[in-house]
């Protein structure tokens, strides 16, 4: 009966937020569990199956498929257990909750458990409780940026057709700098890692000078042109983009880059029209995240220059363009999901 496959109509909406559970990093493990059990069953994949994917008995498997028939969505989380009956009212469980959405007493920011224990009588524990059974995280905080740009719309369907549907016979280049970057020289030698013992260094450090990264990357292979220079001016800018014409000789460019500043000088502006085959795309203000490299840089900070220790600029020269060279040995392109309405419902206000 298990190798049965009984096969059930699910909604594009349900399978929709069944696949946003399967991929959101805060989603409990087991609520993850079923929902990847449900999309397999509507895959058409036995019980068995399932079971041995997912980790399940086929009872369990069983259990799912009944309660998703049943509830949808709603049955697919966990379900009031058994126990002690609760010796907080109703009242006082409103009490916390309501309070946990205003604000705390003068001089602070934010409830902690044993503040809201204190102002409630009850226990930390009891508000921990109540806070995870009503999804409330006072202790976190996120941040976010509305584009005010009025062409914002034009130009994330502008980029992200770059990105999803690139010219044919030309290039797409996401080209930004990564501005004063500090070669910081750890005041005492670095501690090795070792079995049990993670790698060491001194909090306190001394600063040898700055350097500015400037970096195209080429969306369809993920290969980077890397230069670093003393200044970051529209003159060096400049100089850059004519380093990265050499490189694709003959070739249309679209280059993605940001509103700064030294993008749009009457030098760049003067380039720009003595080479045709170059064409800027910008991102809306606010919103350098949409390009690409971004991505790129901050792979350079955690792999190659936040733990680095250097004790003059031109070691952490030739220490970031190492790490370009290895990169390009085995370069990976990255891969844009996300449709211009999607990012357009959370980056515009309207």
């Amino acid at each position: 009966m298990a190798n049965h496959v009984r096969l059930f109509l699910l909604l594009e909406s349900d399978r929709q937020e069944l696949e946003r559970l399967l991929r959101a990093s805060t989603t409990p493990a087991g609520l993850s569990r079923r929902a990847r059990a449900v999309l397999l069953m509507v895959e058409g994949v036995s019980g068995v199956e399932i079971a041995r994917r997912v980790g399940y008995t086929v009872v369990q498997v069983s259990r799912i498929r009944r309660r998703f028939a049943e509830a949808g969505l709603a049955g697919l989380h966990d379900q009031q257990r058994s126990g002690r009956p609760t010796t907080v009212s109703a009242r006082k469980r409103a009490q916390v909750v309501a309070l946990t959405l205003k604000r705390p007493a003068a001089g602070l920011t934010h409830w902690t458990t044993r503040d809201m224990a204190r102002r409630t009588g009850v226990s930390h524990t009891t508000v921990h409780r109540l806070w995870r059974a009503h999804a409330l995280q006072p202790h976190r905080v996120e941040t976010f940026k509305f584009t005010t740009d009025p062409d914002a719309e034009e130009k994330i369907h502008d980029i992200v057709g770059l990105y999803l549907n690139p010219p044919s016979k030309a290039v797409v280049l996401s080209l930004d700098e990564k501005t004063q970057i500090q070669a910081l020289n750890r005041t005492q030698p670095l501690l090795p890692l070792r079995p049990g013992i993670p790698a060491k260094q001194t909090h306190d450090y001394q600063r040898n000078g700055l350097t500015s990264l400037y970096a195209a990357l080429e969306v369809a292979n993920g290969r980077v042109i890397g230069e670093c220079r003393e200044r970051h001016t529209g003159l060096d800018f400049v100089a850059f983009l004519k380093q990265v014409v050499r490189y694709y000789p003959g070739r249309e460019l679209h280059v993605i880059l940001d509103n700064s500043s030294t993008h749009s000088t009457p030098a760049v502006k003067d380039w720009l029209v003595a080479h045709p085959r170059v064409h800027f795309h910008f991102t809306p203000t606010g919103a350098s995240w949409i390009n690409m490299v971004e991505a790129w840089f901050g792979i350079l900070t955690r792999k190659s220059i936040r733990r680095g220790s250097f004790d003059t600029v031109r070691a952490l020269v030739r220490h970031i363009l190492n790490y370009i060279e290895h990169w390009n040995q085995d370069s990976t392109p990255f891969v844009w999901t996300k449709e211009p309405a999607d990012i357009i419902r959370k980056a515009v206000r309207r």
